[in-house]
């Protein structure tokens, strides 16, 4: 597992990981020809493994070839079938696509209608001793198994259907319906010079040890919170490395599902006190318990079954009875649904002359009557005396006093100084009420002495650098609200809140980068640097919790271009568990330039004029094969702008159930079904969602933005047809809320300024310019002139010690800091966005 998780994160491939790992790489897919040449030649196996590789879109480093060679013929044959296994799931090339329809796209019914009638009345009207009630021919209707629907031999094709004509369920692999066709759903190659992405290299793992530290760390630190993929190989990790992983955790872990996970390893290996020491509020303890239970360290899916040791139980209780009673009781009421549940298990009152202060706050949390008269009630009313700025006793009961009961009461009197003085106690709940302090009372956060310049040295950069996004949002544009939860429908409208004074803004814009700045220069300097214009186009990341995992990783909002070929392939794969029929659907709505709905292609239309085609509305995906999608766009033909893909659970099955479930877009493959190499993008289907919207294609600007947004819904027959609405209003909103939301260019200005003399920027038409910071110049000068991309005379990419780019095919020293949306290279340290954000933690 560490094996992978290396391969994953870094482009490292560990050969002692691997070659000591007994277990045997799934059966999925087929190796070419030449890759069984490994048992019997090293050097010619070494040969066909990187031919498959460069299929699939990835390369040997000449390191990794040369331990490749040295490696004798088994172990060559075990690393390689691991790689491949690894590399053709990355691309979505590990499973095998066969869509209803399998000449797609030439079979493809011109009229989706008439198909239909012709399958229901099929359905309604034939039996079994009758002609085809479609041709009249006798003897040609049998039943398909296992769904049994009468299926004439002549009027559906059996060398064309993958499924059966009238359910599309699919059929079993022996059924005589089922007539060859050629080799389905094999993986061609794209035209010979033409590559649609980059190709990456993987790189040799000197040191396993040392990377898995190095990585474990990076995770550890991060300061925002990581997807669920993430969180998952954090905790492989941490649990293979076990006890030499406990002495990786650093003093602080900033983000606290990232703690929940490492805590959550201390626990089931019985270091508690590692807890005690990390635990610091009720909310990173319902983490905590989340984490052991099997449910969401970001508290958005409950655990299924709630169930604790006694001695976990103990353990918890004694965390939070050494907690501060007002922070203690405010936690507590933020999330008083799952505590009460919590509770249940926990059994505080058991245990309140051992743990009195846990007891006292769950009685305040549940309002339980107390009765003075007893043991219990005196000593609970006793303690709750010892904490009146906190507590309060009322019928008996006790009643919480918290934080926002303090604050919201001192704005509505207009006491705003009041108001910010307390905010000024909590940095972050300051800075995420920026905007509506700012509009309050702009004085009182602003100008010498004030408030807001003191607070943000204390908060961490995503909240930093979301307030700036917020701030700089045009007067009415639309607002974007995606709940928390990720899967619970977002909401949009106009901002119609009173315009901010551009003084106000500049203002406090002026703080907020300062900071950063500031954080970037007590950075370890270097002495060159090389930008990437083209950054402007990504969106920093402040949180990727609800990120899906995928090939090429963006944050919401990013924008990247559309490729110029006249014909796109989205593409969709799932398979289903035993006993479970999940139908999913791939789906593109169609919208001109004012929003309005210009047309579809799902499965009541398989066919819109020449411009769309889909491959055929697949209703099961039975394993091991599983089921597959596919739409053609033909870009020339398309009459209207936007275009918005969807995927739909039909059937109302969360994706979070599905065996396998990935879906996305290629450039579309002359000769074949699924070509490897012209995967632009592939994304896996996860969590409780059962409407996933990837992406919004401009057709006009060949742009697409990145949604990423799993959608949840209720109820059966999910279609894109009832859901135009929503689609318009959600790709009109996306364009608008992340407008001015802070960039990677921003982020890797900020840190060029702060720490390098000399910044070599690659312009969008590949020209290299030089930027030198200049005697005398401050730091936010010099960003100044970065961001505002001034002019600058021409420089040699040589001697970078910082790279910060889309496309990373520069060669640069091992030891530099690399940043790469498409990392094409192995040379130099590999960065994320998200660790370039960490950096300017306070």
């Amino acid at each position: 597992m560490i094996a992978e998780v290396l391969l994953r994160a870094r482009r490292l491939v560990a050969l002692a990981p691997m070659l000591a790992d007994p277990r045997a790489v799934p059966p999925v897919g087929k190796l070419r020809k030449g890759m069984r040449l490994v048992a019997a030649d090293v050097p010619r196996g070494v040969a066909a493994l990187e031919a498959e590789l460069v299929q699939l879109g990835f390369l040997l480093s000449g390191p990794l070839r040369d331990a490749l060679s040295g490696l004798e013929a088994d172990g060559l044959a075990k690393v390689g079938r691991r790689v491949l296994h690894w590399a053709r799931n990355e691309v979505g090339a590990g499973a095998e696509h066969i869509p209803l329809f399998r000449k797609f796209p030439d079979s493809v019914p011109q009229d989706t209608q008439d198909f239909y009638v012709r399958r229901v009345f099929s359905l309604l009207t034939q039996a079994a001793e009758q002609p085809c009630v479609l041709c009249g021919e006798r003897r040609t209707v049998h039943p398909v198994s296992p769904c049994a629907h009468l299926v004439c031999r002549l009027c559906w094709d059996g060398a064309d259907f993958s499924a059966c004509p009238i359910c599309h369920r699919r059929i079993a692999a022996g059924d005589p319906f089922l007539r060859p066709t050629g080799p389905p759903g094999s993986a061609g190659t794209a035209p010979r010079g033409v590559l649609a992405r980059p190709v990456a290299v993987l790189g040799l793992c000197d040191d396993p040890a040392e990377a898995v530290r190095e990585l474990t760390g990076s995770l550890l630190e991060r300061r925002t919170p990581m997807p669920p993929h993430e969180r998952a190989e954090l905790r492989t990790l941490l649990e293979s490395c076990w006890p030499e992983s406990a002495a990786w955790l650093p003093e602080a872990i900033p983000v606290k599902e990232t703690r929940a996970v490492a805590m959550a390893v201390a626990a089931r290996h019985g270091a508690t006190a590692l807890l005690e020491a990390h635990l610091e509020t009720a909310t990173d303890v319902l983490r905590l318990l989340f984490e052991l239970m099997g449910g969401d360290p970001g508290l958005r899916v409950a655990p299924e079954r709630l169930a604790l040791g006694r001695g976990m139980r103990r353990v918890v209780l004694g965390c939070l009875d050494r907690m501060a009673v007002p922070y203690l009781l405010e936690d507590l009421r933020r999330h008083a649904r799952l505590w009460v549940r919590m509770g249940e298990v926990l059994h505080p009152h058991e245990h309140a002359r051992r743990f009195p202060v846990a007891a006292m706050a769950f009685a305040a949390l549940r309002g339980t009557a107390l009765d003075g008269g007893t043991a219990f009630g005196r000593a609970l009313l006793a303690r709750a005396a010892r904490h009146p700025e906190a507590v309060r006793v009322r019928d008996g009961r006790l009643r919480a006093t918290t934080f926002n009961g303090l604050v919201e009461p001192a704005l509505a009197a207009k006491r705003y100084e009041e108001a910010a003085g307390l905010l000024a106690a909590r940095p972050g709940e300051l800075v995420r009420r920026l905007s509506q302090m700012l509009r309050l009372s702009p004085e009182t956060l602003l100008g010498p002495g004030a408030v807001l310049e003191d607070a943000v040295q204390r908060v961490a950069p995503g909240v930093l650098v979301s307030a700036l996004g917020l701030l700089r949002a045009a007067p009415g544009s639309r607002r974007l609200f995606l709940p928390r939860g990720g899967t619970a429908r977002f909401w949009t409208l106009p901002d119609e809140r009173s315009p901010l004074a551009d003084e106000v803004v500049l203002g406090a814009e002026d703080v907020l980068t300062a900071e950063l700045l500031r954080r970037a220069s007590a950075l370890p300097g270097v002495r060159r640097a090389l930008l990437d214009e083209a950054l402007a186009d990504l969106v920093a990341p402040t949180s990727e919790r609800a990120a899906s995992k995928a090939l090429v990783r963006l944050t919401r909002g990013s924008r990247q271009p559309i490729p110029d070929d006249a014909r796109l392939r989205f593409f969709l794969h799932w398979a289903e568990p035993p006993g479970t029929r999940v139908d999913l659907d791939l789906s593109v709505a169609v919208f001109d330039e004012s929003w309005r709905f210009a047309g579809l292609c799902d499965y009541t239309r398989l066919r819109l004029g020449s411009a769309l085609t889909h491959s055929g509305d697949l209703t099961s995906a039975p394993m091991p094969l599983g089921a597959s999608e596919f739409i053609d766009v033909d870009v020339r033909t398309l009459r209207g702008r936007y275009l918005v893909p969807v995927v739909f659970s039909y059937n109302d099955v969360p994706f979070d159930e599905l065996v396998r479930g990935f879906a996305g877009f290629m450039r579309r493959p002359e000769g074949t079904l699924f070509d490897p190499l012209a995967v632009r993008q592939r994304f896996d289907l996860s969590g409780p969602a059962k409407i996933l919207v990837p992406l919004v294609a401009d057709l006009w600007s060949r742009t697409s933005v990145w949604a990423d947004l799993n959608l949840s819904a209720a109820g059966y027959g999910h279609q894109v047809a009832r859901s135009g609405h929503e689609l318009a209003a959600l790709g009109r909103a996306l364009g608008e809320a992340f407008e001015e939301r802070v960039t990677m260019w921003e982020l890797a200005c900020w840190h060029a300024a702060g720490r390098a003399r000399e910044v070599l920027v690659r312009r969008r038409d590949g020209a290299v310019v030089r930027y030198e910071r200049r005697p005398g110049e401050p730091v936010a000068g010099f960003a100044a002139r970065l961001s505002a991309r001034a002019d600058a005379p021409e420089g040699r990419p040589d001697g970078v010690e910082l790279a910060i780019l889309v496309r990373g095919d520069v060669d640069l020293p091992g030891d530099a800091g690399v940043y790469a949306l498409y990392p094409d290279r192995s040379g130099g340290r590999r960065l994320e966005a998200a660790d370039l954000l960490s950096g300017l933690a306070p």
